[in-house]
């Protein structure tokens, strides 16, 4: 032997073109969807069905608007508009409160069923507040889009 390889082991198979493609294209709807599951964020119908108990009081607006500062303003602003200083930096941007268009086709029920459940960038919030607060959290955020 010379150490040379021989001619059988030169050859090497190529994978069939079809084969490559069809791998394309099961990553690329793979991408898809994931990107879809990521980017949907649809409340159940029996969520946005739900009505809040709570009357948007000037006590309950209050204490929700304590807990916005707290827990929501970094993201969704100050003032509601999705300008919050942490905005910048999330994958997603953070919903404008103050448009009233976009707010007047999400439910109460939907609104709570979203700030309960969260989804990624923004936290559950299920387990860190009561139900109480959550549905006087849904009364504050329709309050950024009153218009004076």
């Amino acid at each position: 032997m010379t150490g040379r390889p021989s001619e059988n082991s030169k050859v090497r198979r190529k994978p069939p073109l079809l084969a490559v493609g069809a791998v394309f294209v099961i990553l690329a709807f793979a991408g898809a969807l994931i990107v879809y599951w990521l980017s949907d964020w649809s409340a159940p119908a029996q969520a946005r069905k739900l009505q809040n108990p709570v009357r948007a009081t000037a006590e309950s607006i209050a204490a929700a608007k304590a807990i916005y500062a707290r827990r929501c303003a970094e993201c969704h602003g100050q003032r509601g508009d999705g300008k919050g200083e942490k905005a910048g930096h999330l994958s997603v941007a953070p919903t404008n409160f103050t448009d009233t268009r976009e707010l007047s086709e999400s439910t109460d029920g939907e609104l709570f069923w979203k700030i309960s459940e969260g989804h990624r960038p923004m936290p559950r919030f299920k387990d860190k507040l009561s139900e109480t607060e959550r549905w006087e959290l849904v009364n504050y955020v329709r309050s950024f889009a009153v218009k004076p």
